[in-house]
């Protein structure tokens, strides 16, 4: 079909996203699909709590690093979240400097824990309803949910595995604990390709237990038979363009190319620690080839080559934004609550759900340095799913491409950047600024 310019294209529901691990101490969203949840003064609260705590908390508090810190950072009840409420329990609330360290910016004592616990409602809040938190099925305490159906279905397909809640289906929770550890330490990348190894493993099983239930158990320890399952299980992953990690990635700026020899093999000794960790937490014989240092290369690899940005907007800037165009009456009502907390906010108020994400179409689009698409977040766009619009009209039949760089940038350093994805440009803009 033909589409006209700033048209939706198309919108693709994502293989396998990841948060940042430092953006999560920022937003609340859901651990599925990337939605804010909570509401408004939950988002505010908690962070104006997080603030409070100062850099050398934020360090012990990484929400997602390790259940023990969740539980320090929060003492959550999983009981509290039934009925949307985050957080009851906290007896320190009132006892934290409140407002902004670097600020100094002061709230009235217990004002952040009534923001946390629902007891105030700020002005206007209800124009910006958010879905209740839901709590993670496992126990972990890290991961919550927009919807009883986003949790049900990353328990199915990831996250059962990579829980560290007592329900967890990991073989050591320890042994997981470390490797998440070792993730966001280092890149969280190696986050991903678990959540890929996972969903193939989960898969593989799936296929297995309907496998046996069709043909019967005579064929239960057939190899020849597995093996066929996990190629089944491994067709999504198919899909995306594969070289290994440290042969792919990009040598940065501050590596000499005389060094890129040592660096690439530093890459591939972090990828086998990496490795070595999640095997240790997740191993299972019948998926064995999952766990070879190649193939994990080649889905790191995968995700280098072919990720997009996960960017979902703030509800909290667009509720600030509202009260500033309140008229003049009712906003200096308002601002008499909102002015002290958006001082104390500072000039990150309205930062945003950050991640970076795998997206199956996206994916297999080809690139053009004078692209007619794009990736691109629109103001109704509010979860974590990909979204390419039209950039110029589109004519049924022609391709749908999008740029892998700045397009922008002189042709022979666009060039250089697509070295990395394995071949050379020539689209018409290219071939017509060729030397």
């Amino acid at each position: 079909m033909d589409f006209q310019e700033e048209e939706l294209v198309l919108k693709d529901q994502m293989l396998a996203g990841n948060q940042h691990s430092s953006n999560k101490m920022d937003c609340l969203v859901c651990s599925f699909c990337f939605r804010f949840i909570g509401s408004i003064e939950l988002q505010i609260g908690r962070r104006l709590y997080l603030q409070s705590l100062g850099d050398s908390a934020n360090d012990k508090c990484h929400m997602g690093s390790s259940s023990h810190a969740s539980e320090d950072c929060y003492n959550t009840d999983s009981s509290d979240m039934e009925d949307g409420s985050y957080m009851k329990n906290h007896e320190d609330y009132g006892n934290c400097a409140p407002g902004s360290s670097k600020d100094n910016i002061s709230l009235p004592k217990g004002f952040i824990e009534s923001l946390m616990n629902g007891e105030l409602e700020l002005p206007f809040s209800d124009k910006f309803p958010l879905p209740s938190t839901i709590p993670c099925p496992g126990g972990c305490g890290e991961a919550y949910y927009c919807s009883k159906s986003c949790a049900e279905a990353d328990w199915e397909l990831f996250h059962s595995l990579l829980c560290t809640g007592e329900r967890s289906k990991a073989l050591s929770r320890a042994a997981l604990l470390k490797f998440i550890e070792h993730a966001n330490g280092t890149n969280d990348i190696f986050l991903l390709a678990a959540k890929v190894i996972c969903s193939i493993i989960l898969r593989y099983r799936k296929l297995k237990a309907a496998h046996l239930e069709e043909q019967g158990k005579t064929n239960a320890n057939s190899k020849s038979s597995n093996l066929s399952l996990l190629l089944e299980a491994w067709k999504p992953i198919s899909i995306g363009y594969k070289r290994r990690w440290w042969d792919c990635i990009a040598l940065p700026d501050d590596v000499d190319s005389s060094d890129e020899a040592s660096f690439r093999m530093k890459i591939r000794e972090l990828a086998f620690t990496s490795l070595q960790l999640l095997k240790a937490a997740i191993f299972d014989s019948e998926c064995e080839p999952l766990f070879s240092l190649e193939i994990y290369g080649h889905i790191i690899g995968m995700f280098e080559l072919n990720n997009l940005d996960l960017v979902v907007a703030s509800p909290v800037e667009d509720y600030f934004l509202y009260i500033d165009d309140l008229l003049h009456g009712e906003k200096k009502e308002a601002e008499k609550i909102t002015r002290p907390i958006l001082d104390a906010l500072g000039d990150d108020y309205s930062i945003c759900c950050q991640g970076t994400a795998f997206f199956p179409l996206q994916s297999c689009m080809n690139h053009s340095c004078c692209p007619n698409a794009k990736a691109f977040k629109r103001e109704e766009d509010r979860d974590g799913q990909a979204v390419i619009i039209a950039q110029r009209p589109i004519c049924k039949g022609e391709e749908v491409t999008i740029s892998y760089i700045d397009e922008d940038l002189p042709y022979g350093e666009r060039q250089t950047l697509l070295a990395d994805y394995g071949f050379r440009c020539s689209c018409p803009k290219c071939l017509e600024e060729e030397p």
